[in-house]
C-alpha cells in the first residue's frame, strides 16, 4: 500500500470535510459498455457535485482503479479541483488490494485534516466490481479489516455489484451499521443492468446529505430503487 504524504498541500479553506472514494474494477470483464457507463456515470457524478455550492466545498473525491494492478487515479480532491481520469480496461482482478489501498489513502488524509485543525466527517470508501477477486487476494483478512474499521467509525464501506460480480464474496466483506446501540451487517447491493448514472445520482444525492450533517446526525439517504436490483421497501 501507498504511503501518502499530504503535508506539502495548503487547505483551500477549513469547512468541514467528507470524502468518497471510488475503488472501481477495470479488469478485462468489465469492457465495453460497462466502462463506458461507468465513465459517464462518474462524470455524471462530478457535474451534479458542482452544482451544490455545500458539497462543492465539502466533499473531497477520490478514485482508485484495480485490475492487474492498483493505481489510484485521483488522490482526495474538492471537485472544481480535479478533471475526471478516462478509465480504462486492463487486466485481472486484485480486488483486496484495491480496497487496501483506498483504506490507507483515506486514512493518511484524515491525519492531514487533523493536522490542519479541519473536522471532518467518516470516509466512504465505494467499491464497485463486475467479478470475483483473483485466487491470491485474501478476502477473509479484509473482511475482518472492514469489520473493525466499520464498527470503530472510521469508515463507510458500500460494495457494490456490477452483473457478473459474486455477491457472496461482496456480502462477505461488506460494512457494519450501527441501528439503535445493535451492529449490523449491511447487505452488499447490486446494480440493475448498468444503471450507473442512477446510482452516481443517488450517490451524489447521498453525499450533499451527508456533507450538510454532523457527525452524529441521524442519516436517512436517498430510495435506492431507480438503480439497486431487488430493493423492497
Amino acid at each position: 500500500m501507498g504511503n501518502y504524504d499530504f503535508s506539502p498541500e495548503s487547505p483551500s479553506s477549513f469547512e468541514q470535510r467528507s470524502i468518497c472514494c471510488f475503488v472501481v474494477d477495470v479488469s478485462f470483464s468489465m469492457s465495453g459498455n460497462p466502462m463506458r457507463e461507468l465513465n459517464k456515470g462518474l462524470k455524471e457524478f462530478h457535474n451534479e457535485i458542482l452544482e451544490d455550492s455545500l458539497t462543492s466545498n465539502r466533499l473531497e473525491v477520490a478514485i482508485v482503479e484495480f485490475g492487474s494492478d492498483v493505481s489510484v487515479r485521483l488522490k482526495p480532491s474538492l471537485p472544481n479541483d480535479f478533471s475526471l481520469p478516462q478509465l480504462r480496461v486492463k487486466g485481472s482482478t486484485r480486488m483486496v488490494d484495491g480496497v487496501q489501498e483506498a483504506i490507507s489513502l483515506v486514512e493518511s488524509r484524515k491525519d492531514w485534516y487533523r493536522d490542519q485543525g479541519i473536522p471532518y466527517l467518516r470516509p466512504w470508501i465505494i467499491l464497485i466490481t463486475d467479478g470475483a477477486p483473483d485466487d491470491d487476494q485474501d478476502v477473509q483478512m479484509l473482511s475482518e479489516q472492514i469489520e473493525n474499521l466499520t464498527k470503530n467509525k472510521k469508515l463507510v464501506f458500500i460494495p457494490i455489484g456490477v452483473e457478473g460480480a459474486d455477491m457472496d464474496i461482496l456480502n462477505m466483506i461488506s460494512g457494519y451499521s450501527s441501528r439503535e446501540g445493535n451492529w449490523m451487517k449491511m447487505p452488499a447491493m447490486k446494480l440493475q443492468g448498468l444503471k450507473f448514472s442512477d446510482f452516481f445520482k443517488w450517490v451524489s444525492a447521498s453525499m450533499a446529505i451527508v456533507a450538510g450533517s454532523k457527525e452524529e446526525d441521524k442519516i436517512n439517504l436517498p430510495d435506492p430503487s431507480d438503480w439497486m436490483q431487488g430493493f423492497t421497501i
